[in-house]
């Protein structure tokens, strides 16, 4: 799409309730995105200015013209159509009148607040064959605001640094190998006059490691490896010189993993950065580390000193994780009275279903409790504060039904937290998932997922339908203080704001706000599709907005679970809007029947191929939300050219990439035998 003609949704309410029209020039500048504004952000309550808000990534704002007693007259002031149908999941940045947001392909835009218009787009240009090595969506969480540049991770692997005012690329660097299966999607941050990034890719084979550039020359100061790499060779440091004894085995030969791409979080008073480290390659340690141990520091959350990169402390939440436990949610920091003193705390609810309260000094434990279903753990040891594995949760001996799965009880959608309440509002899940061993030997794949495991174990197996929760949690007592029940996973990240309100956007296409202390639902707007994105508010002119990036994707909609994909949308609320949101929904034509006389032996040979290659984005058994398309629902000369297409790449400007590497040409035939016997089965 030309996104230069793209047609603009915005409506006249924005006149109706008195905002001016013209542009961010027209009206006086506000002060620079400097380390003093990015340290002091209380001081700009009307601006979202960092990814949660503030250093200590807490998404509470003090703002309260919008409060619980008048949030029922929210209303649409206008709608930006962003021309795009993949996942949205950024945070946008409001400074001066102007949201900073990104779209998917890491495309990054600045939108004028007030009347809704593109001021301008930057396309990294990243190669769409890229997108068959992101394992959850071609998404992208943010950018970063500093002194006149907006930051970006791309897709490819690169940090770059446009001019805040033109859009103008002003420095580019390749922070990662691109030979390997690297993938950056989350957030930059600028601390300290640095800017850090991560990266992703732990299920294909990489080995992770968090980065500080210079923010104004894109020089590197520091790398901090996660997890040590080929023994033989020298280590990049002393932390990893004594993390090389928790590990067995061949693992640098599948990259180890530990991928730093979300959690960041940042004290200035104690010099400390704190990053949430990924999941092993494989997922399984009986490949990665046949020996045992705790593979340090994967799942784990670790203290850097700011200036050198440094390891203060860390704590591992899931020693040698074997479920793709990942210690990469969002990361948060407080003061909080614990037994008596009040400390300085480090928040975190990983996918592994434990809510931890760290000393973000030492990295003591002060507290770790259960808040979600779990069954692969019964407990916390007191001492070691390691968890006390249940038995047969590592899957050894048979297929096991382990909750929390892999989409963890709380996956990347931000937490929020509310210092008048004391609760932290966490977009929680239960959901579990069938782990078992390979079903034949383990032989790594490049450009491919690594988990080793049976993805295909589940087949068969009764379990209980995934369920999300908005959860309110007692930090200090550590205990559920109420919960409000969705019909499914995956919903949005959370708001809270000093108007005693809750917002978030739901799986099932909804924008809410509840009552911070008891939960009460106090307004509610349908969307549409689903919403996966955090809101965030600001003030303009006087008034107050609230905003939210709203597209399904991500990794649950590229499974085809949740909404039907609808069209991407930026949504502008504020009291009194009155715009109206046209629906927008996918139809699908009844599919034309194309015989086949595959064999079932075929057809299970192909079901197991579109598994282990083809269903991380187009869908588990073959059915998706619309994200990618439904394979099942493909026209007859999709069909014809398939053997083009997935091997041939002539889509791959699409983002379909060749599979030539990957599967032959008999395999592509049991796979388009599988789908056509899926095809089949929507005919009565």
């Amino acid at each position: 799409m030309n996104r230069s003609f793209r047609s603009l949704a915005v409506s006249f309410a924005a006149v109706a309730l008195g905002l001016s029209a013209c542009g961010p020039a027209d009206k006086a500048m506000a002060g620079p995105v400097d380390d003093a504004a990015l340290r002091n952000v209380e001081t700009h309550p009307d601006e979202w200015l960092t990814h949660g808000r503030d250093y200590a990534e807490t998404r509470f704002s003090p703002l309260t013209q919008i409060d619980e007693n008048n949030v029922s007259q929210l209303g649409l002031v206008y709608s930006y159509a962003t021309g795009t149908d993949r996942g949205l999941e950024a945070t946008p940045l409001v400074h001066d009148g102007i949201i900073y947001t990104t779209l998917p392909w890491s495309v990054v835009q600045a939108i004028d607040a007030r009347s809704g218009k593109l001021i301008w787009e930057w396309d990294p240009g990243v190669d769409r064959a890229r997108g068959q090595l992101a394992c959850c969506d071609v998404v992208n969480r943010g950018v970063a605001l500093f002194e006149g540049k907006v930051y970006v991770g791309t897709l490819d692997g690169r940090l770059v640094a446009l001019d805040a005012a033109t859009g103008s690329p002003l420095w580019d660097v390749i922070t990662v190998d691109q030979s390997k299966s690297y993938t950056i999607t989350g957030a930059p941050r600028v601390v300290a006059g640095k800017v850090i990034i991560g990266n992703g890719g732990a299920e294909y084979g990489v080995r992770g490691y968090v980065s500080a550039y210079d923010a104004n020359t894109g020089e590197m100061v520091w790398r901090f490896y996660t997890v040590p790499g080929d023994p033989s060779q020298p280590f990049e440091s002393r932390a990893l010189a004594a993390a090389v004894d928790t590990w067995t085995g061949e693992w640098w030969k599948y990259g180890g993993g530990g991928t730093v791409w979300d959690a960041i979080a940042f004290d200035p008073e104690l010099g400390l950065l704190y990053i949430g480290t990924g999941n092993g390659s494989p997922w399984n340690r009986e490949i990665r580390s046949p020996g045992g141990g705790d593979n340090l520091f994967l799942s784990s959350i670790v203290a850097l000193e700011v200036e050198t990169g440094e390891m203060r402390w860390y704590y591992q939440t899931t020693p040698g994780d074997s479920w793709d436990f990942t210690a990469t949610q969002h990361i948060m920091l407080a003061d909080l009275p614990i037994r008596g003193e009040t400390r300085q705390v480090l928040m975190q609810a990983p996918k592994n279903g434990y809510f931890y309260v760290l000393d973000r000094a030492t990295g003591e434990l002060l507290s770790a409790t259960a808040y979600t279903t779990m069954n692969w753990s019964v407990g916390i040891e007191p001492e070691s504060g390691r968890p006390i594995e249940a038995p047969n949760a590592r899957y050894l001996e048979q297929r096991e039904v382990v909750q929390p799965g892999a989409y963890g009880g709380h996956n990347w959608h931000p937490m929020s937290f509310n210092p008048a309440t004391g609760l932290v509002y966490i977009p929680m899940q239960e959901a579990s998932m069938v782990y078992a061993q390979p079903a034949n030997a383990f032989s790594y794949r490049e450009g491919a997922w690594n988990t080793g495991t049976n993805m295909g174990a589940g087949a068969g197996v009764q379990r209980a339908a995934p369920t999300g929760y908005l959860l309110a949690w007692d930090p200090v007592r550590g205990e559920a203080r109420w919960s409000v029940p969705y019909g499914d996973i995956y919903n949005g990240g959370t708001l809270s704001t000093a108007g005693n309100l809750v917002f978030q956007g739901t799986s099932d296409g909804r924008m809410v706000a509840y009552r911070a202390t008891d939960g009460k639902l106090l307004w509610e707007a349908y969307v549409g599709g689903g919403v996966m994105a955090a809101p965030i508010t600001y003030e303009l002119d006087g008034v107050q907005y609230l905003t939210v990036m709203a597209g399904w994707g991500g990794s649950y909609g590229l499974s085809g679970r949740g909404r039907v994909a609808t069209p991407g949308r930026m949504l502008v609320f504020a009291i009194g809007g009155s715009a109206v949101l046209e629906s927008e929904t996918v139809k699908r034509e009844a599919p034309a029947v194309i015989a086949s006389n595959a064999s079932p032996a075929t057809i299970q040979a192909g079901a197991t191929l579109f598994t282990q290659s083809c269903a991380v984005c187009h869908g588990q058994n073959a059915e998706s939300s619309g994200v990618i398309p439904d394979l099942r629902y493909a026209t007859p000369e999709t069909i014809a050219r398939i053997q083009n297409i997935v091997l041939g790449g002539e889509r791959s400007s699409l983002g379909m990439p060749s599979f030539a590497n990957a599967l032959t040409e008999e395999q592509l035939a049991s796979i388009r035998a599988y789908l056509l016997s899926r095809r089949a089965e929507l005919y009565p």
